[in-house]
């Protein structure tokens, strides 16, 4: 169904370093066509745009995914089969002007989930991207302290996210939760700040029907999961 998200394992569990699994995105493409997530051992950033699947490495190179090969999981994903409610030309100076005018365009909605996605030129697109783990169980705080960092002006590209309420932070992302791609598929990843000084593209959709899938390994049942509320403030931007 449309508008509906389908949210693969939780947060916390990145946080803990559980890296190794996940769902294959051969599955994970038929619950939605736009999202985010991650890849095994938190290799680089995923974006799924229009059905389409990417891989934002560290080194700053984007790979096209073939999910029909069976091989790429996401430990970690959200993705809905995204249809718009609301489209209007929009402008903000900051990640937190956004947010702001998001607020306004759905107000009431703060317990509820958001999909949106933003088209159109950026004055500013500032990005990181991890570079995966150096070991098992490595822990996300320790990938942050490698990750890389670029900054884009004056970009054409899409940034597509979910908002998340508060209360289900270590589930998800509490707040704004944003990944970037450039139209010409080459620049990109996790985004940590943004502006448009020119009209821009909003796209969005109120979620209220959430699929939440567990992983159902070892790896995920053995860990002590608990809630880090300031290392996913600090990690994710």
């Amino acid at each position: 169904m449309a508008n509906e998200l389908y949210h693969y394992s939780v947060v916390s569990s990145l946080m803990e370093g559980i890296g190794d699994s996940g769902i294959p995105y051969k599955a994970l493409i038929h619950h939605g066509d736009h999202g985010l997530g991650t890849f095994r051992r938190m290799a680089g950033e995923m974006i799924c745009l229009d059905g389409s699947v990417y891989q934002m490495k560290s080194d700053g190179s984007i790979v096209a995914i073939d999910p029909s090969a069976g091989t790429d999981v996401a430990p970690f994903a959200m993705v809905t089969r995204f249809r718009p409610t609301l489209t209007t030309g929009i402008t903000f100076s900051n990640k937190q002007d956004l947010s702001d005018v998001m607020t306004k365009l759905f107000p009431k909605t703060k317990n509820h989930y958001l999909a949106f996605r933003i088209d159109g030129t950026f004055s500013k697109i500032a990005v990181r991207t991890a570079d995966g783990q150096k070991y098992k169980h490595e822990k996300l705080r320790e990938l942050h302290k490698r990750q890389t960092t670029y900054e884009f002006t004056n970009i054409r590209g899409s940034l597509i996210g979910f908002r998340s309420p508060e209360f289900l932070q270590g589930v998800s992302v509490a707040g704004d939760h944003l990944h970037f791609i450039s139209d010409e598929r080459d620049r990109g990843g996790h985004v940590l700040d943004c502006a448009a000084d020119g009209e821009v593209q909003f796209s969005g959709a109120v979620m209220s029907t959430i699929h939440l899938q567990l992983p159902e390994d070892d790896e995920y049942n053995e860990a002590e999961l608990t809630l880090d509320s300031e290392g996913i403030r600090v990690v994710e931007g």
